[in-house]
């Protein structure tokens, strides 16, 4: 019935309270303060983009979690349609911009999940946080620690608790 509520317009609640656990997480003023993340509407998109890839890499360590990635990026791009929306971008042009930050958040999975494989995260942070403008060693070691930590609580956080939107 997933499909058929799809196609009628009924959306899936099962991902809301990650999702928002997720945003809630990405919005902490630390990330912005002492990790220099750009308090902009890109920075705050590309923070969110880094907790929704961990989760996202978290979930796919479980053939279970399936689901719950496929219900969580739809809320992802339901919710950046709401927000170009909210900015004032134009129905003829939304679709084109929603697939550009699939692909940005596509492209942040990839460089994450090679960075965390090689044991080296900060290039990809460099890239896809501060968008090529390294910030002040400590604020980089801030995020990237706090990044690492964050990971580390998901791998233990069963994968119920991480759909209940409890986030450790």
């Amino acid at each position: 019935m997933g499909w058929l509520a799809r196609l009628l317009g009924q959306k899936s609640e099962e991902a809301l309270p990650l999702y928002t656990a997720v945003v809630a997480r990405a919005r902490a003023p630390h990330w912005y303060l002492e990790g220099a993340v750009p308090d902009t509407v890109d920075g705050r998109f590309d923070m969110i983009a880094a907790i929704l890839g961990l989760v996202v890499l978290r979930l796919e360590q479980e053939e279970a979690g399936a689901a719950t990635n496929a219900v969580l990026t739809e809320r992802f791009v339901d919710d950046m349609d709401g927000q170009l929306r909210e900015l004032g971008v134009g129905d003829v042009v939304v679709g084109k911009h929603i697939g550009k930050m699939m692909g940005m958040l596509g492209g942040r999975l990839g460089a994450y999940r090679t960075g965390l494989a090689g044991g080296g995260i900060d290039t990809a942070l460099v890239r896809n946080l501060y968008r090529g403008e390294a910030p002040a060693p400590a604020a980089l070691a801030h995020v990237r620690d706090g990044l690492l930590a964050f990971r580390d609580r998901l791998g233990a956080t069963p994968l119920a608790t991480l759909r209940a939107g409890d986030l450790p």
